[in-house]
Parts: structure tokens; C-alpha cells; sequence
């Protein structure tokens, strides 16, 4: 366990203590992974350790830690390990925030030069204590890691920034390769799953980034299982591409702990196969769906993909009207 977890062994999501235990259906085969254990995974774990720094990998439960790891591919939770919201999904925990550290963006760069990143993600918690959000912070670290990796991509998971004017023109500004926003799942189970958060707010996001910056790819993803139903997945999807949002990502949703929102249901591995048909056909230039994908799963073949598919509707275009 890391140094940083050691103050919430006893409540880590104090909100969550009096609520009943929400029964979820038996994991089935098909989401099962492996325990890491690899030599690889140890290194990349020193490193974070070392660099007293917090990843996302750890902090939510990711299932695919050691998959992730075993590449060096890990996600930087910036702005601290304590959450101001309390989402009925998220295993990070919730409380009152330390202060921001302002040497974390050097350590993060530090980070990508050892690990020898081409491609890097870089999320945060939700600081709604900060009169930005932690916009400059997140501005301050894409571009300590343009100094350290220039060749080295990055995509960033930014929360909404709620009532923070001018922070999305901030961390556009600084020049990300990719803007990521989940909106994570269906506008009517936000109250239920994601209070404290608004639809129309978090799709306002993707829209306003491609306005800024058109260059910029934006990215956005859902979670299935927590009681939505089909009509409304295509229907967020929809609205994506209304928003300009070039890749989706759809995964299952886990439960982190009995207190947390419960599995309505388990999709199977070919209702994903269709999730990714469904969506491709509605314009995305990239979709990840499968039962363990994650927002930053694959992230950097992913981006590669992006790259491609990019030229290519381009191509397609010119040829359109030579």
C-alpha cells in the first residue's frame, strides 16, 4: 500500500458509511483478471512511488493496473488523492483537499522522461476548493512536460469545472493532444450515479474545446450497467458527435465497494462488439468498447488510431472533391 493511502484504512468515503449495501450480480468469467505481479509493473510503481506521486490506476480500482503497468503506461492523478465530490461510482476518496502542490508539475514531467513515455494521461481529482478547479495546474503541467518530452503526446482527463469560468481556455490553451471529458453515463441516471454534476454542462465541455481549438481531438466515455438502457447509450452517443467528440470509449461499470452504486447488469463481450459497430457508424474516428476499457486503456495505441483515421477522412475528402 502506498504512504499517501495510509490516511483512509479507516473511512475513505465517510459519505458512503450509513447507506445500505447495494447487492451487484456475480463478476462474471469474461471481466476476471490476473493479480500483477510482473517485474515490469514493479518498476513503474518504484517510480510513482519515488515521485510521491498518485495515479488514477490506484486510486479508482482500475482492473487493468497490471496490464497497464507490466507497458509503463500509468495515468497521473494531479491536485492530490481527496475528491470534493462524492459520485456514487468512484472509488477515490472524498473530503477536504490538501493544498496544491506546486513542485508536482516537475515531478510529473520527471515522471515521463524515466518512464520514457510517448504518450501520457494526466487526470485530477474534482477541486471545487480552488477558485479554477485546478485549471492553471493542469496548464502548468502539460507544459513542464512539452519542456522535459517535447516528442512525448498528451491527453488529459479534466473534471467539469463546474461554475470555473475561463478554465476550460486555460488548459486548452496550453496545447494538449487530446481532451478528455466522461461524460460517463445517461442524462437520466446523472442524480443517481453523479450528483453534483450536469449533463448539459459536461457535453457543453467537448463542445466548447472543439470551438477553441478545433485542432485539439476530444474524447469522452461512458459506462454501461448502472440501469441505463440502450436507446439512451445511442442517444448520448448522438449527442457526442453533435459536440464534435472524435473517440468514445464505453466500458462496464464495477462495482468499487457495496456502498458504492450497485451492477444493474453484466454486458456480454458481443454487446460490446455491437456498442462498437453502432458507434462507428455514427462518425466516431476512434471507439474503444470492451468490458474492461477504461478512459485511459491503450491510450497510446489508441491515439496512434486517432492519427490515422484522421488522414484517412481527410484523404477521403480531397478524393471527394479532386
Amino acid at each position: 500500500m502506498s504512504l499517501h493511502k495510509k490516511k483512509y484504512n479507516s473511512i475513505r468515503h465517510p459519505e458512503k458509511i450509513n447507506k445500505p449495501d447495494n447487492i451487484s450480480p456475480k463478476i462474471p468469467e469474461w471481466i476476471r483478471v490476473k493479480a500483477p505481479n510482473s517485474r515490469q509493473y514493479n518498476e513503474t510503481r518504484n517510480i510513482m512511488r519515488s515521485l510521491s506521486l498518485n495515479t488514477v490506476c490506484e486510486e479508482a480500482a482500475c482492473p487493468n493496473i497490471g496490464e497497464c503497468w507490466e507497458q509503463r503506461n500509468a495515468t497521473v492523478m494531479i491536485l492530490g488523492d481527496v475528491c470534493t465530490r462524492a459520485c456514487a461510482f468512484c472509488n477515490v476518496a472524498t473530503g477536504r483537499p490538501d493544498g496544491v502542490d506546486i513542485n508536482e508539475p516537475a515531478r510529473v514531467a520527471d515522471a515521463v522522461s524515466k518512464l520514457a513515455l510517448r504518450h501520457v494521461v494526466i487526470t485530477s481529482v474534482d477541486r471545487d476548493d480552488l477558485d479554477d478547479g485546478g485549471a492553471f495546474h493542469f496548464s502548468a503541467v502539460v507544459q513542464r512536460i512539452r519542456q522535459v518530452s517535447p516528442d512525448t503526446t498528451i491527453e488529459i482527463l479534466t473534471p467539469d469545472f463546474l461554475r470555473k469560468k475561463g478554465a476550460i481556455e486555460t488548459v486548452v490553451k496550453s496545447g494538449p493532444n487530446i481532451f478528455n471529458h466522461n461524460l460517463e453515463t445517461v442524462p437520466r441516471l446523472y442524480p443517481s450515479v453523479r450528483p453534483g454534476a450536469k449533463y448539459s454542462h459536461s457535453l457543453g465541455i467537448l463542445k466548447q474545446v472543439k470551438y477553441l481549438d478545433p485542432m485539439i481531438f476530444t474524447k469522452s466515455g461512458l459506462m454501461v450497467g448502472l440501469g441505463e438502457k440502450i436507446d439512451e447509450i445511442y442517444g448520448v452517443m448522438d449527442e457526442m458527435r453533435s459536440a464534435g467528440v472524435d473517440f468514445i470509449t464505453i466500458g462496464q461499470y464495477l462495482q468499487p465497494t457495496p456502498k458504492h452504486h450497485g451492477v444493474y447488469r453484466f454486458y456480454k463481450p458481443d454487446e460490446f462488439q455491437k456498442l462498437t459497430e453502432i458507434a462507428v457508424s455514427k462518425g466516431f474516428l476512434c471507439v474503444s468498447a470492451t468490458p474492461l476499457t477504461r478512459s485511459s486503456y491503450h491510450a497510446d495505441d489508441d491515439f496512434k488510431k486517432l492519427l490515422k483515421a484522421k488522414a484517412q477522412k481527410q484523404n477521403n475528402i480531397l478524393r471527394k472533391h479532386a
